[in-house]
């Protein structure tokens, strides 16, 4: 099985043209592989592209689509937007806490899951949202909370 450290070096292959504007796509090619951008990414891409690694640091963490720690399998993402915080997204996110005892950006010991809590998800006439791995669930409940985590453990257990 290939190291990070090998797909890291089999991304950077398939971008040979050394241009700045490679920057994005590389990224994403490496979260998409990865699951995140470790730090040793950050360096090589900055190496591969002639930048320093604070400016490729400082692009990556201007866009909320990259992030820099493992998620876990089954990503939650909750939106925390005025409509979705009105209609509950706190007391969905208190659940969480409590079912997962992981808050923003944490993933559980397992790795399992991760939390993620944005500012919109573009849904705000079904808010509260989250997604689970990009599958929406509108107008979610506590109580409907509960059942999404339980069947995704279920289906983990299978």
């Amino acid at each position: 099985m290939p190291t990070q450290s090998d797909r890291i070096g089999e991304i950077l292959r398939r971008f040979p043209q050394i241009k700045r504007n490679a920057l994005i796509p590389i990224l994403q090619a490496v979260q998409d592989e990865l699951g995140y951008i470790p730090e040793e990414a950050i360096a090589r891409i900055g190496t591969h592209l002639s930048l320093p690694s604070s400016k490729v640091f400082g692009l990556a963490t201007f866009y909320n689509q990259f992030t820099f720690s493992p998620v876990g399998k089954y990503h939650i993402t909750v939106c925390n937007g005025s409509a979705c915080h009105l209609d509950g997204s706190g007391a969905l996110l208190g659940e969480i806490r409590k079912i997962l005892d992981i808050g923003d950006g944490e993933t559980t010991r397992d790795r399992l899951f991760s939390l993620e809590v944005q500012s919109c998800l573009g849904a705000c006439g079904n808010a509260p949202v989250m997604a689970v791995n990009g599958t929406y669930y509108p107008g979610v409940t506590v109580k409907r909370l509960r059942e999404i985590i339980n069947q995704y453990r279920e289906d983990e257990a299978r």
